[in-house]
């Protein structure tokens, strides 16, 4: 199985961009840990980051018709984006999704507390730091035996 994880805006800031909150971890340890992880369960992942709502939509397609299982964290997106809802829709037909936030987004600031996404995914984590990544990794593991 391939899993396809899906970054948002600012993820790239990781390690940078508030440490009180997102920890001093950055993106490529985030990434050596999810394809250790991955090789670790049998799985064939790729990780992308995009500041750009339309090139994650174009992602999100992409793994529509391969029939890539997807992990993503869409950032600020989550609370905005009804194009990237639209994308993710089609996800449901094949593997699904999970969606993962580094920070657990319902004890934070109001409007942090709707997603467009949650309830078109197979399950959503947050709050578990980058665990939260593996954890959906495994996920992906046991579905595919």
């Amino acid at each position: 199985m391939k899993v396809l994880v899906l970054n948002g805006p600012n993820l790239n800031r990781l390690g940078k961009r508030q440490p009180e909150i997102y920890g001093s971890t950055t993106l490529e340890d985030v990434e050596m840990f999810v394809a250790k992880r991955a090789e670790e369960l049998g799985l064939d992942v790729e990780c992308r980051q995009s500041n750009y709502e339309g090139q994650l939509v174009e992602w999100v397609h992409e793994a529509a018709d391969q029939k890539w299982a997807v992990i993503i964290n869409p950032g600020a997106y989550t609370h905005t984006s009804v194009a990237l809802r639209d994308a993710l829709v089609e996800l449901q037909d094949n593997n699904g999704f999970v969606e993962v936030h580094i920070s657990n987004v319902h004890a934070r600031e109001e409007f942090r507390k709707h997603s467009y996404v949650s309830d078109i995914a197979r399950g959503t984590i947050a709050g578990l730091g980058i665990q939260g990544y593996l954890l959906a990794l495994e996920y992906f593991a046991s579905q595919a035996s």
